[in-house]
């Protein structure tokens, strides 16, 4: 492809002229960079890709996108100069690729809590209409029912879109991915087409990227300039403001207020849940799903109601959700030991997701609820006595331990969480190394006790300093189950 044609509708100023105009690849890593690239010098986190353009021309690059002048100029290399190039790099990756999203079936899902689950939902729902379906998510990608390891919950600009080719090559009909809050703040889904935009919930989460709850929110938001039609849950505060904001179409789904999908008769045990859903057109839907907890209610609606906007069958959605061998690892995912005591591994890492899970176990505990949790470094600090203070609010018992303490001191984090414990009477422990923590929680439980192991869910790592060591909290469980942890 010419360059101009790459660039066409976009403000740049050319900073040197090369011998080359036709470009064959699109790169962002110069180490990827072959003959004929264009590479996108971005800024930002450990490095600065200005500092690879001369490393990317004589790997053969013919053309450098750049956002601030250089120093010197490769002979040979033609330099554009744009505002952002994290803004120029989408619609470069658009452009290129020719727009494959607009040749599939696309949904959207944003919130802080249950977009995992809810896109994992939608995506069996989709399948089970015999529509070849991808999903980009969290924990993996999917063609079809082939895995994909997942780097990134939303996938860096032109990753995203060769993925989208990749699918479209392979006849997917339908694509339903996780949008975070990040990805739409560094543009990765710019002039990606929805279908569909889906917003679930806002609770406290990211503020060391976006700072305030406003710009956190504003952020979410941005998907739906992108869509055709929008559905948001009006029980959630921020939800309301989605669905009055009008960025497109919007419908709505809810439990406690009226809307255009809404759940009624609503029974909930440790066997899972059940409930009437009236739908937008008037008739009415008996779902049954096999885990427990009001947050799969909500996300349980969210997917029939994109199932019935995709035009799925009611019969086969309401089958599908009612199935009882299929789990979405790491989410309320329930392992059960000797005498009656079982653990729930969930992925609740933020204040109002542990709230939830634990109120969950509330409604059908016998007996004591033990909690293992912690809070990950270089992250968020702010949450971490509020998660202490959730912990202990809910809890009869915890056990505070590190999650991924990253480059920070994993005590100090501790340290912070316990200060939120200490403002409840909720008896607790320290017990840093978490391989021994989920040991010590699984050997002092006793029958009938419900222990939650919190924070990771569906990781297999932990990240302590900069390298990341194999470690999975189900197999924890399991390993302490059967009489030890190795």
């Amino acid at each position: 492809m010419n360059w101009k044609t790459l660039m066409e509708g976009m403000e740049y100023k050319v900073l040197a002229s090369g011998n080359q105009e036709e470009v064959n690849a699109i790169v962002y890593d110069s180490r990827k960079v072959t003959a004929g690239s264009a590479f996108v010098a971005v800024s930002g986190g450990a490095f600065d890709g200005h500092h690879f353009v001369q490393q990317a021309a004589q790997s053969g690059a013919v053309l450098a996108v750049v956002e601030k002048e250089l120093e010197a100029y490769p002979e040979g290399m033609t330099v554009l100069q744009v505002d952002s190039t994290l803004a120029a790099m989408p619609r470069m990756a658009v452009k290129f690729y020719d727009e494959p999203s607009k040749s599939m079936y696309m949904v959207g899902v944003t919130g802080t809590k249950g977009k995992t689950t809810t896109t994992t939902l939608i995506h069996r729902v989709l399948m089970a209409a015999g529509r070849k379906a991808g999903l980009i998510g969290t924990i993996e990608n999917k063609i079809g029912d082939e895995v994909f390891p997942s780097q990134y919950t939303t996938p860096q600009a032109f990753d995203l879109q060769k993925l989208f080719v990749d699918m479209k090559e392979q006849q997917v009909h339908s694509v339903v991915m996780e949008v975070s809050s990040h990805s739409l703040s560094l543009h990765r889904v710019d002039g990606t087409y929805f279908d569909l935009a889906l917003f679930s919930n806002l609770s406290l989460d990211h503020l060391d990227f976006h700072k305030t709850m406003e710009s956190y929110l504003e952020a979410k938001m941005q998907l739906f300039k992108y869509a055709k039609q929008g559905l948001t849950n009006v029980d959630d505060p921020a939800g309301r403001t989605v669905y009055e904001t009008g960025y497109c179409p919007m419908l709505s789904y809810a439990i406690d207020h009226e809307a255009d999908f809404r759940a009624k008769n609503l029974v909930m045990n440790v066997h899972g849940i059940e409930y009437d859903l009236k739908c937008h057109d008037g008739r009415m839907l008996h779902i049954t799903y096999p885990y427990p907890g009001r947050f799969n209610v909500y996300n349980t609606m969210a997917a029939v109601a994109v199932g019935l906007l995709a035009g799925v069958d009611s019969d086969i959605i309401v089958q599908e959700l009612g199935r009882k061998d299929r789990i979405v690892r790491g989410r309320f995912q329930t392992i059960h030991g000797p005498n009656h005591v079982a653990a729930v591994v969930d992925y609740s890492h933020v204040p109002d997701a542990l709230k939830n899970v634990l109120e969950t176990i509330q409604e059908f505990r016998t007996n004591r609820i033990i909690t293992v949790m912690g809070c990950g470094g270089d992250r968020d600090r702010t949450k971490r006595p509020v998660m202490g203070r959730v912990a202990g609010e809910y809890s009869d018992y915890v056990v505070a331990t590190s999650d991924n303490p990253r480059t920070e001191d994993p005590f100090q984090i501790l340290a912070e969480v316990e200060a939120g414990i200490k403002e409840t009477n909720c008896p607790y422990e320290v017990i840093e190394n978490r391989r021994e923590a989920i040991g010590r929680a699984i050997a002092i439980a006793q029958e009938g006790d419900i222990v939650l192991v919190a924070g990771k869910g569906h990781e297999d790592y932990q990240i302590i300093g900069r390298e990341k060591f194999h470690f999975d909290d189900v197999e924890e469980v399991e390993k302490a189950f059967m009489g030890g942890t190795v």
